[in-house]
């Protein structure tokens, strides 16, 4: 059965290090989730965090989700317990009291390396449902909270569920909006992969200032050859770019350009009885469509067994999506006979040599897990949303300045009432 879907809006900040709309630091637009991607603050004290938990509260959203990140530095018990007076020498915080301004706030999901369910229910909302993965993890750089040595990053990323809609992390991941002056490609290639594995709709992260901005990757799932692979990128131009427009970004089928990302159902079906005010969309007041471009192909030689190309552009490369287009996305006949044949293999789990592995079913030689049955998803976008544009300490830049929030409209499925409430 076809899933019914309704355009949701997301307004995506992170590195807002005690910037504010209250200070005037940044405008916040209308729309149904607020996300922050961690760095709430340069270093986590008691009164840091109160004034943005403040704004925060304040913010009109009916779902406002938040993860911390390695500034937040109380939020990090142990870290803290270690290394809390090399920051706080003169005026010691108490982390418990820090992070029950978020964890006792019920407008506000807090999470630290979990997931949840989100469920839009407010009267003329989009009623719609999605599944986020949280985490404040970030590779270790310098003495900050939250981080990881490089022999840690695969065991931290791989608890991410597989059918997780949202994954909301500090760190970018590895060449996907993590561009640093200082340090190249600065996000994490096991949290690369783990996309791979669980091919989010949306990737949301912060912590790399200069790497604001937006990609949609096409992953590979056919190639057998090399793993963890990538057929398509493409980059984002920003709308609201030294204007007054918004940074937008259009997912949905409404003048956008949707993902590629669905489960194996009939083709979802878009609602569009719910007006256009509802969903914070205004007729002739929205922000233009959003403009992607295809980058040139990228070969990084740095990291064995991975590759990151432009062969197949928006087009799909292999022959299971040959009849696919963006005009009409649907399965074509071959497709659906090849899911029917996924669906039948037993999930008893991938072999570690196998993950990331592309293929067809039911050879064993991929990476079942992450394929059974989910071949549909096959693009992921990412999203830094880095608000503080100047780099910590922001010495030689000229001060502080700042990016706008990022707006993202995108189809999710509408939750079914009468199920939820029997």
């Amino acid at each position: 059965m076809a899933q019914l879907l309704r355009t949701t809006r997301f307004v995506c900040v992170s590195d807002t290090h005690n910037a504010s709309p209250a200070n005037g630091s940044f405008n916040l637009p209308k729309g149904d989730v607020l996300v922050h991607a961690g760095d709430l603050t340069n270093q986590g004290t008691l009164s840091e965090l109160q004034k943005t938990v403040d704004w925060i509260k304040q913010a009109d959203f009916e779902a406002k989700i938040v993860i911390a990140g390695n500034h937040d530095i109380t939020f990090d018990e142990d870290f803290y317990s270690n290394h809390g007076p090399h920051f706080h020498n003169q005026c010691p915080q108490d982390p418990a009291d820090c992070i029950r301004l978020l964890q006792d706030c019920p407008s506000i999901t807090y999470l630290r390396h979990e997931s949840k369910m989100i469920r839009l229910a407010r009267e003329g909302g989009p009623q719609t449902t999605f599944k986020v993965f949280g985490s404040p993890y970030s590779p270790a750089h310098g003495l900050w909270a939250f981080s990881y040595l490089p022999h840690e990053a695969f065991s931290l990323w791989d608890r991410i569920p597989l059918d997780t809609d949202v994954v909301l992390t500090h760190t970018p991941p590895k060449h996907h909006c993590d561009e640093s002056k200082g340090r190249g490609a600065a996000g994490c290639e096991d949290l690369r992969q783990a996309l791979w594995r669980v091919r989010p709709r949306l990737a949301i992260c912060g912590h790399v200032h200069e790497g604001r901005g937006v990609q949609r990757v096409r992953w590979d799932l056919t190639s057998a050859n090399i793993k963890y692979e990538e057929c398509g990128i493409s980059y984002w131009t920003d709308p609201g770019m030294n204007n007054k427009k918004r940074s937008y970004v259009n997912l949905s089928r409404k003048g956008g350009e949707p993902l590629m990302n669905h489960e194996n159902e009939e083709e979802d079906r878009k609602d569009d009885s719910q007006p256009d005010d509802k969903r914070h969309i205004s007729k002739g007041t929205s922000a233009p469509g959003s403009s992607f471009r295809p980058i040139p192909e990228l070969v990084d030689s740095s990291t064995e067994g991975t590759r990151t190309s432009n062969r197949a552009g928006w087009r799909p490369s292999a022959s299971w999506l040959r009849g696919i287009s963006k005009e009409d996305p649907t399965e074509t006949r071959d497709d659906v006979a090849a899911d029917e044949t996924l669906g039948k293999v037993p999930t008893s789990g991938s072999t570690p040599s196998a993950q990331g592995q592309g293929g067809m079913a039911p050879s064993a030689q991929c990476d079942l897990e992450a394929l059974v049955g989910r071949m549909g998803r096959q693009e992921t976008c990412v999203i830094n949303a880095a608000i503080m544009a100047s780099s910590w300490p922001h010495k030689g830049s000229g001060g502080k300045k700042y990016n706008k929030p990022i707006v993202v409209d995108i189809d999710l499925p509408v939750w079914d009432k009468e199920s939820s409430d029997g």
